[in-house]
Formats: C-alpha cells, sequence, structure tokens
C-alpha cells in the first residue's frame, strides 16, 4: 500500500490522475445525451474518424499538441457533419451513412501515419492513439482537458433546457422557435471536443466505452436527467480513477482498464439497480405472483361461502402444500380469512376482494365476447390474467362501457358494484392505525361517524373483523362498526 501511494505521488501519476478524472467526468456527462438521443453509434464514429488530424498537422507543421488537438477536432466536425448531411439528403441508412464516413475517415488516417512511418522515418505510434497513453500525460495535455472539459461543462448547464427538450421533444422545441438541427451541431461539437480530449488518455478505440457505458449505468439508476447527468459524471470519474490506480498495480494498460471497471460498475447496476435491476425483478415477480396466489384463494373461498379445508383448496388451485400454507398466513395476518374448526372463512374484507375479482373476471368475459368477438371456450384464460391487472375504478370503467351487464357469457351473475371509499376503513390490516379523514364519501356517513362518537383525524387502531362487524379501539373505548358502513368509511395513514 505504501508503494502504491508512493507511485500515486510522483508528478506523472499525478498528471495521469488529473487528466483522468477530467475525461471521466467530461465522457459520462456527454454521453447522457448520446444515449438518450439513440447516436451511440455516432459517438463511436467520431472517435475512429478523428485519425486523420493527427497526420495532417504532422505534415504542415510537425509534432505539435495544439496541432494535433485542431486537427483532429477538424477531422471530428467534418465527419459529424459529413454524417448528418449523407442522413438527410442522401437515400441512406442512417447507420449506414456512420458506417461509410467513419471508415474512410479511419482509413486514411491509418494510411497517413502508415505512410509518414515508412516513407518520411518518423515514429508516430498508432497503438498510443487506438489505446491512449495515460502514462505519458505532459501538463499541455491536462490544460487543454481542462479548457474542454470547463467548456462542455458549462454549455451543458447553460443550454440544459434546450438540449433537454430537443432529446425528448424534438417536435415541440421545433414548435417553439428553437433549431433542433443547431442544438444537434452543437452537441457534435462537444461531443468531439471530449473524444479529443480523451485521445491521450483512452484512445479513439476505448474512448466510446466512456462515453456510453457510464451514461448506460446512470440510467438505470434513474429517471431525472438532472439526477443521470451527476451520477452518469461520477461513474466517469470513479471509472477513470478506479481503473488508473488498478493499471498501476497490475502493470497492465490505463485505458482498457479505466473501460472495464466502467463495464463492472453497469453489470453490477443491471443486477442491483433499485428499480430496473434484475434482483429487484426477480422480487418483483415473486411478489406478483403471491399476490395472484392469494387472489385465487380469496376468489376460490368467495364462491364457496362456506369453510374450506387447505387440502381442498390444494386440490381446487393445483398448489403446493408448502406454499399453499405460506398464502393462507399471509391472508390471515392481512385479516382477508380467518381459521375455523373445518379449515379457513373469508372474513367481510376478503369477501370484498373476492367480488372484485369474479366481478373483473365475469366483466372481462363479457368484453372478450361482445366487443372482442371471441367464442365463450377461448375467453376464460384471459379473463383470469386480467382480473389481477385491474383496480376498482378501470373495473367501473368497464361496466361502465358494456353497459352494466348483469350476467357474464355462461349465465352466471356479476357482482354489482360496492359503494365504498378509495381508503376505506375496511382495507386496514388488523393492528392497523389510522386516522378518520376530514372529507367522507357523503354527509351520511359522516352522521353515522358522529353517532358512533367518532370525529375528523381522530386515531383509531382496527382490532378484529368479524362476517358483519368490524372492532376498532378509540380513545372513547371499543367500538363495534357494520362492516357495510366500514367499507364506506375513509381513513388516512396515522
Amino acid at each position: 500500500m505504501l508503494e502504491l501511494f508512493d507511485i500515486l505521488s510522483e508528478e506523472w501519476a499525478i498528471r495521469a490522475l488529473i487528466a483522468s478524472s477530467l475525461v471521466g467526468i467530461l465522457c459520462g456527462v456527454l454521453g447522457c445525451f448520446l444515449v438518450l438521443r439513440n447516436m451511440s453509434l455516432i459517438g463511436d464514429a467520431l472517435s475512429h474518424a478523428i485519425l486523420p488530424g493527427v497526420f495532417v498537422p504532422f505534415m504542415i507543421i510537425g509534432y505539435s499538441k495544439a496541432g494535433f488537438f485542431i486537427g483532429t477536432l477538424t477531422a471530428a466536425i467534418i465527419s459529424a457533419v459529413a454524417i448528418t448531411w449523407i442522413q438527410n439528403n442522401v437515400k441512406t441508412k442512417n447507420d449506414a451513412a456512420i458506417g461509410i464516413v467513419f471508415t474512410l475517415m479511419f482509413a486514411i488516417g491509418v494510411t497517413g501515419i502508415s505512410y509518414l512511418n515508412n516513407a518520411q522515418g518518423v515514429h508516430l505510434d498508432l497503438k498510443d492513439f487506438l489505446f491512449g497513453s495515460t502514462l505519458g500525460i505532459s501538463n499541455e495535455d491536462i490544460v487543454i482537458t481542462s479548457i474542454v472539459t470547463f467548456y462542455a461543462l458549462a454549455s451543458v448547464i447553460i443550454f440544459y433546457r434546450y438540449l433537454f427538450i430537443t432529446t425528448f421533444q424534438a417536435t415541440i422545441a421545433a414548435t417553439m422557435g428553437i433549431s433542433v438541427q443547431f442544438v444537434h451541431y452543437f452537441l457534435m461539437l462537444l461531443v468531439s471536443l471530449a473524444i479529443v480530449a480523451s485521445l491521450q488518455t483512452v484512445g479513439i478505440i476505448l474512448v466510446v466505452a466512456m462515453l456510453i457505458t457510464p451514461a448506460s449505468t446512470a440510467l438505470l439508476l434513474s429517471n431525472n436527467l438532472k439526477s443521470v447527468l451527476v451520477i452518469s459524471g461520477v461513474i466517469g470519474l470513479l471509472s477513470a480513477v478506479i481503473g488508473l490506480i488498478g493499471a498501476i498495480v497490475l502493470n497492465t494498460p490505463p485505458g482498457p482498464a479505466m473501460c472495464i471497471t466502467a463495464t463492472l460498475f453497469y453489470a453490477f447496476s443491471v443486477v442491483f439497480s433499485p428499480t430496473k435491476g434484475i434482483v429487484v425483478k426477480f422480487r418483483n415477480r415473486r411478489h406478483q405472483k403471491a399476490l395472484i396466489q392469494r387472489e385465487d384463494i380469496l376468489k376460490l373461498m368467495y364462491k364457496s361461502e362456506t369453510s374450506i379445508s387447505k387440502d381442498t383448496i390444494a386440490n381446487r388451485l393445483q398448489y403446493n402444500l408448502s406454499i399453499l400454507s405460506s398464502r393462507l398466513a399471509e391472508l390471515i395476518q392481512s385479516g382477508d380469512i380467518s381459521k375455523s374448526i373445518n379449515g379457513y372463512v373469508i372474513t367481510a374484507k376478503g369477501r370484498d376482494l373476492g367480488q372484485k375479482l369474479v366481478r373483473a373476471h365475469r366483466l372481462w368475459e363479457k368484453y372478450l365476447v361482445d366487443e372482442m368477438g371471441l367464442k365463450d371456450d377461448q375467453i376464460h384464460e384471459d379473463a383470469e390474467n386480467l382480473e389481477h391487472i385491474l383496480d376498482h375504478e378501470m373495473i367501473d370503467t368497464l361496466d361502465e362501457k358494456l353497459g352494466y351487464p348483469d350476467k357474464d357469457p355462461h349465465g352466471a351473475p356479476i357482482p354489482q358494484r360496492l359503494e365504498r371509499s378509495r381508503t376505506p376503513l375496511l382495507g386496514l390490516k388488523p393492528k392497523g392505525r389510522a386516522l378518520i379523514s376530514k372529507e367522507q364519501i357523503s354527509e351520511k356517513v359522516e352522521s353515522e361517524l358522529f353517532e358512533l362518537g367518532l370525529s375528523a383525524l381522530m386515531p383509531i387502531q382496527l382490532n378484529d373483523i368479524q362476517e358483519s362487524t368490524i372492532t376498532v379501539d378509540t380513545a372513547n373505548g371499543i367500538i363495534n362498526i357494520d362492516v357495510d358502513l366500514a367499507r364506506k368509511i375513509s381513513v388516512d395513514k396515522a
């Protein structure tokens, strides 16, 4: 560890660290707009197309960092303009136009550098341009990279609104008088500057990874553009610093190490992203599957209307007994069912949920037959899936569209809508706490609450759910409330 600190304290290592950090932040921020605009391939194209900007300035003024910067930037701008012109004016596919321009420019660059090395005895190491030479960064490189980074980040901050609207709503931007084409070319200029500034650090081949990978990682972690820009810049910075340190420790090229580090950040986000990761998706699928299983149990118990044993439920629904035991325990905990001598019985709260499922299923069957023209024997499986994804409002809308039918295509009665609050007291779990809402669905409900001694914002706790009544604990003592009234009483979170 001491040896590593000694190495990092050397002048060449400090220069490499500063330049790599600047490049990581710069590429991370600008890459977000490339990814969001589906222009990742253009970043790759421009990074390859700058090679002619190396040998042309060398032939004119000799070896000069400033000359290389101007030459490569000019080559990138020419390539961006050429690609856009072909895409807009020639009947050529967009990706084909990119491929045509960048392969031509890359071929010219390789040919030119090879000619200088062979014919004129000049030594320009092509590998340094392709893969970078972080450890050979000069003070002049740091100055150029710092200026480019400051200019690009300042441009993003100042013109953020224009970049935002042209990225997500180009048509609206045009109607507002914003030149979408000008913003596009300006973004290409910023990307070209970033690529040229990254030339010495990661090289023209690997710079696309620093442009695309941190941005793609940030988009897995947030949906807010400002947050995405910050996260992408931080990931770019960490990828550059960690990659450089890893390269020093392992004695490998820094450019590839930075790209590998950025990809590791991406892979970690793919797995563990809090909203889009594989782990979250897997957990959500399990939760959804468990929810559907609980709802199927409630629907079965709602239809049976009597106590039902665990074995009967397992046989009817073809559930594994261990899984069924877990689902039944969850339903008991939520107050939807209760245990009886002969098995399990559905509570008033569970009956409401079961009624909603049966109503949704039979309305969907009616819709599939009347509106979609399907036959009676084709609709059950689709209705089984759709019944689990509808909320009460969607079911009511479907009911209204069908003209409030009373029977499904098989002749079974369709349960009618129950008058209920959006957040009903009956929806609480046993031992759940809440406050009586200020706004109730009717004056009649408010009057009944007054008679029970319940007032707005009064804290309550749901103790028990029976077939026809529920019991709540209040500051005035224990109160029994009729189930029909409990589903109409609105409550707020305590």
